[in-house]
């Protein structure tokens, strides 16, 4: 094998796995997700769809107006027309007449319909809050991703660098008679590995890129380097889980279920009070009931209605409510303990691989100043090649994982931030109008 074949594979890997992409900062990158990711347009128009739902509760505080018309005829066999002697009377008939009904009372079902649809506009806005927060997460993820085998890559084609020039030594060795052919053999299977581990990484890489296209929606060129949020982070476990619950949306949607709920029931209660309008119209007929002529007529009541016995509906239907209200703190109960177990997971994860640091910054370093001792016994003869290569391979190894480790330790930081729905709000990037709740809009 000649010892440009190491130079041909890294320019062969180049050119192969050569992409049209973008350069892009994670702002950017999160940005491009809340404005166009399906999930969180999904959840945007379920709130925007929920909304319309109070205008149509606020519809009953309005007066109704209903118009009627037709025109045929009528066959009349009445009273009326017995005693002119006429018996059946055949007539062309016209009808109109217009009606307006204006509620007074209607057990409250009007204003308590109106809350519980400003309730659910209130869970579906923190539904889109919390969608912005889960899908910004996975495209930090992505992008993390990205930079991760970005890296490792770099570091395999320097393992492989270095793997060539020892082997270029070891090959003018073997040629002026120093050293030996197995050592030359030896070299050439260590370059193979270190060629095969390029290859891989590069695999991974564009893996990552198809990752971060999926979530970002384009295909990246290069990355810009991420700053740890450290400072933004809660100073203790106890903290943290008191800021999730305070300000996670998947909570305070559930929160708003709740009070959604106990306005159902509240709703439910209307059929058992009588119900009050007043109803205005005018009719204007023509040949009624077998009666010549035009027949007009103008009304003004203030009509009740009121419900004496449906079989039970109305007790059904409260009982019903009475365990929506249940099931709606039980799913706030559950999603309760789903804050606090994920807030928990994601400080573990923070406090884990952040106590491991310094260890595999160690092992890296040390492993880095062996290389260099190793080589200068090896020129010496006081160490075999097996020895160096070895060396090499612990190093290479030792520097992915502290690599690893600096992405992981990256990712659960961001993890925590999420875990109390203040991710966006580090970013700083803009989330989309439909978060807002009724309760608390201008």
């Amino acid at each position: 094998m000649k010892s440009t074949t190491g130079w041909g594979v890294s320019i062969a890997i180049q050119l192969a796995f050569a992409t049209d992409g973008y350069a892009v900062t994670l702002q950017d990158s999160i940005q491009k997700v809340l404005d166009d990711n399906p999930k969180i347009q999904a959840a945007k128009s379920e709130r925007r769809a929920v909304e319309e739902e109070i205008g149509q509760a606020k519809a009953g505080y309005f007066p109704t107006v209903d118009a009627t018309a037709g025109i045929g005829w009528e066959e009349s066999n009445n009273p009326t027309t017995r005693t002119r002697g006429d018996g059946s009377v055949f007539y062309h008939r016209e009808e109109g007449a217009i009606q307006v009904r204006q509620m007074l009372f209607d057990g409250l079902a009007t204003p308590n319909e109106v809350e519980r649809q400003e309730k659910r506009t209130d869970s579906r806005a923190y539904t889109v809050f919390g969608q912005s927060e889960i899908t910004a997460l996975d495209g930090v993820e992505a992008y993390l991703k990205v930079l991760r085998r970005q890296e490792l890559l770099n570091l395999a084609k320097d393992n492989l660098q270095l793997h060539l020039r020892t082997n270029e030594q070891i090959k003018l060795r073997s040629e002026r008679g120093v050293g030996k052919r197995a050592d030359v053999d030896q070299s050439m299977g260590r370059v193979a590995l270190a060629e095969k581990n390029v290859w891989s990484e590069t695999g991974n890489l564009k893996d990552a890129e198809t990752g971060f296209q999926r979530v970002i929606g384009i295909l990246p060129d290069t990355v810009e380097p991420v700053a740890a949020p450290t400072a933004a982070l809660p100073a203790t476990m106890e903290q943290a889980i008191d800021e999730a619950l305070a300000d996670h949306p998947i909570l305070k949607s559930a929160n708003s279920d709740v009070e959604s709920a106990f306005a159902q029931h509240e709703t439910a209660k209307a059929p058992y009070f009588p119900r009050f309008d007043i109803e205005t119209g005018v009719s204007h007929n023509y040949n009624l009931d077998g009666i010549r002529g035009t027949n007009s007529d103008m009304t003004a009541m203030l009509r009740m209605r009121y419900n004496l016995f449906n079989g039970g509906k109305d007790i059904a239907r409260r009982e019903q409510t009475a365990q929506l209200i249940n099931q709606a703190k039980d799913i706030r109960d559950n999603t309760h303990r789903q804050v606090v177990e994920s807030m928990r997971l994601s400080w573990v994860a923070y406090q884990t691989v952040k106590s491991q640091m310094e260890f595999y910054k160690q092992h890296a370093d040390s492993a880095e100043k062996t290389i260099t001792a190793y080589q200068q016994q090896f020129n010496i003869g006081q160490r075999t090649l097996l020895d160096l290569l070895d060396t090499y391979n612990e190093m290479y190894v030792a520097k992915s994982s502290l690599i690893n480790a600096k992405y992981d330790e990256l990712f659960s930081q961001y993890r925590i931030l999420a875990s109390k729905g203040q991710l966006n709000k580090h970013l700083g990037t803009k989330l989309p109008e439909e978060i807002q709740p009724i309760s608390s809009a201008d």
